[in-house]
């Protein structure tokens, strides 16, 4: 008899961890599966959105843009402009502004030199340039 009662509690110690561990099993896969469908769809909303965006892209527009960069502003015409408004090659500055043919303002250069009177030393040449 001890045999049996023995057997039937160990069978239903079994049962037990059985449906236990049935349940843990669902409710891993259950969360896995949850945060799995999450993921993917933000990842979708995302490549939703990349989508729509690349759809919204002017062939055309662009197109132009990478043309105009194929050309840059004729920088002979700037140095003929400088040299037509220069007074003397020992000018303290000079400041020019040149526009593309686009219409387009490129950045403005500015020229400084100090000329050697006979007590200076040494002669300073200083080019920046500054994006509008």
């Amino acid at each position: 008899m001890d045999a049996t009662r023995t057997s039937r509690h160990l069978e239903e110690t079994i049962d037990n961890f059985e449906k236990q561990k049935i349940k843990d099993i669902k409710n891993i896969f259950s969360e896995f599966i949850t945060i799995e469908m999450l993921f993917h769809g933000k990842a979708l909303e995302v490549y939703t959105a990349a989508y729509q965006n690349i759809q919204k892209i002017d062939e055309e527009e662009d197109l132009e843009i990478f043309r105009s960069s194929l050309y840059p502003p004729d920088y002979s015409t700037c140095l003929d402009i400088v040299r037509a408004n220069s007074k003397s090659p020992l000018q303290k500055s000079i400041s020019i502004k040149c526009i593309s043919g686009s219409g387009q303002q490129i950045p403005t250069t500015r020229i400084r030199k100090d000329h050697q009177d006979d007590d200076e030393e040494d002669d300073e040449l200083d080019v920046t340039e500054e994006e509008n």
